[in-house]
């Protein structure tokens, strides 16, 4: 997954980015290492500490970005995490994770305390972007992740270095020249005069005008000139016998210039046609998502809840083992009670997997549904 980190203050305006309502979901995973309990509180807490040393930049900001296609756990993250920390020299520091889901793409930010209380000095951290270079490609390797080219070769990485065919306009594709001589050939079959042939052109995208040494040629929308007798495959005097003087005609420059003007209206209302269909189908699936958004979002606090209770009812079953009075005191010299704790620890252990199991596979699926609606923006 993509590291990037970097050192900086601003505890307020840092956790209100995170907490933002910009997301589909955003989930204050872990607050370790605080006396808080929510994201503003902790951070400004960690600037409260960091006011006893010199350090302006008191805190370091994390954030992973997995490939969009690949369905990460939330262990796989926490991995991540704990190597970034211990890299970086900041196992033990008062840590925030948190999770944010948009646009059916799922990454993870954790916020880490530099302030060393003991030394009471902040915690220096070099050459981090080498560092969590190193890490990225470790786990790129690991999950059998398709690594980026940047990362297998860093020249790659230069936005710069694209060769002149990726920047090449595509060449315009040009036409049947048989297919030019029938139009002009069925404009002239059904046509009587001047008026009707000029508008039997038009029809079919050209304009008849007065040219310099031809009397009568056309102009398609890109200004090529077309001599009318030529692709009627007729004699000029066939095509004055029928047509008259080309005298009314405007003249190839003013006939450009009305094709630039009819082309700029044209392609304007194209443009506004395109805006506004635009604008119709984002408001449609603005309105989907938002619906989708809440939808997960209530499943996710049934989840919860469900689990919050059974939890509860864990917790009283672990702790009913437990005998009281004289009976709790021949359990500890016979060291039951010391079996039996071992035992509850093991139990809630394997709960809390299988709790953040359960989140993760309701997570993977909601993810694949907004994938789904994001593919259709």
């Amino acid at each position: 997954m993509i590291l990037q980190g970097n050192q900086r203050g601003g505890a307020k305006d840092l956790a209100l980015h995170l907490l933002k309502d910009e997301n589909d979901h955003v989930d204050v995973h872990e607050l370790r290492g605080f006396v808080a309990n929510d994201l503003v509180s902790a951070l400004n807490e960690a600037y409260a500490v960091s006011r006893g040393t010199r350090a302006k930049q008191f805190l370091y900001s994390l954030s992973l970005n997995p490939p969009p296609s690949e369905k990460v756990s939330t262990a796989s993250f926490e991995n991540a995490i704990a190597r970034v920390e211990k890299k970086l020299g900041l196992v033990g520091q008062p840590r925030a994770i948190v999770f944010h889901e948009k646009n059916g793409r799922r990454h993870c930010h954790a916020v880490w305390s530099r302030t060393d209380t003991k030394a009471m000095k902040a915690i220096p951290l070099p050459y981090t972007k080498r560092k969590l270079m190193e890490i990225s490609r470790d786990l790129y390797l690991e999950h059998g992740w398709q690594m980026p080219k940047g990362m297998i070769q860093s020249e790659e990485s230069d936005p710069l270095n694209f060769t002149l065919a990726q920047w090449q306009q595509a060449k315009r594709l040009g036409k049947d020249p048989q297919a030019i001589k029938q139009v002009f050939q069925d404009c002239w079959a059904i046509s009587d005069n001047l008026v009707s042939f000029k508008e039997a052109l038009k029809s079919r995208g050209y304009i008849l005008a007065k040219g310099d040494r031809r009397n009568f040629v056309a102009l398609d929308h890109r200004c090529e000139i077309f001599a009318v007798p030529k692709w009627t495959v007729l004699k000029t005097k066939e095509i004055k016998a029928k047509l008259g003087e080309a005298s009314s005609l405007p003249p190839v420059s003013e006939a450009r210039i009305q094709i630039a003007k009819d082309m700029k209206q044209h392609l304007n209302d194209l443009s506004q046609q395109q805006t506004q269909a635009v604008q119709d189908r984002q408001q449609t699936l603005t309105i989907q998502k938002r619906a989708l958004r809440d939808q997960q979002r209530q499943v996710r606090q049934t989840l919860n809840e469900h689990q919050q209770q059974r939890w509860e009812q864990e917790t009283l079953a672990r702790q009913s083992r437990y005998n009281q009075g004289l009976r709790g005191f021949w359990d500890r010299l016979t060291g039951r009670h010391n079996r039996i704790r071992k035992q509850n620890e093991l139990e809630t252990a394997r709960c809390l997997q299988r709790d953040q199991r359960e989140k993760d596979q309701l997570i993977f699926q909601q993810l694949e549904k907004r994938q789904h609606l994001q593919k259709r923006s």
